[in-house]
């Protein structure tokens, strides 16, 4: 695919000039002339709100080459729709796996810190039940 190409379409799918520019290092200038040529208004800054936390966990978590998935940033804090409504990677992983709202504090049980992949995370209920059974701490 050709650089105008990659341009042309990183621009209909609603991406910055700067973050097209980062991502086929070319300049700012060659991506705005594009964007006018294909009559598409300014670029409206701000992160792109999303519809969903689910949407936005399944955009952000990263995924590790072990199976597991790890979120960007030091906060796992996501903001859906208008940013007012928020939550938590691990409580919406959570969700994700079990259909249910989490009691108590989310955590990784697979060992790894800061796991968020929604196989690998239990609620308090799910560690005491772990606990009572074998004995020892999940």
């Amino acid at each position: 695919m050709s650089t105008v190409a990659a341009i042309r379409e990183l621009l209909l799918a609603g991406q910055s000039e700067s973050a097209i520019a980062r991502r086929l290092n070319v300049g700012i200038r060659r991506i705005k002339r594009i964007r006018l040529e294909l009559g598409l208004p300014p670029h409206k800054s701000g992160p792109t709100p999303s519809g969903s936390h689910e949407d936005k966990f399944w955009r952000r978590a990263q995924p590790t080459s072990d199976g597991h998935l790890l979120w960007p940033g030091a906060t796992p804090t996501i903001r859906a729709g208008d940013g007012s409504e928020k939550s938590t990677a691990p409580r919406v992983a959570f969700r994700i796996r079990h259909r249910r709202e989490p009691v108590g504090k989310v955590m990784p049980d697979c060992g790894v810190d800061h796991c968020v992949h929604p196989d690998h995370v239990s609620d308090q209920p799910m560690r005491d039940t772990f606990r009572a059974i074998f004995g020892t701490a999940a």
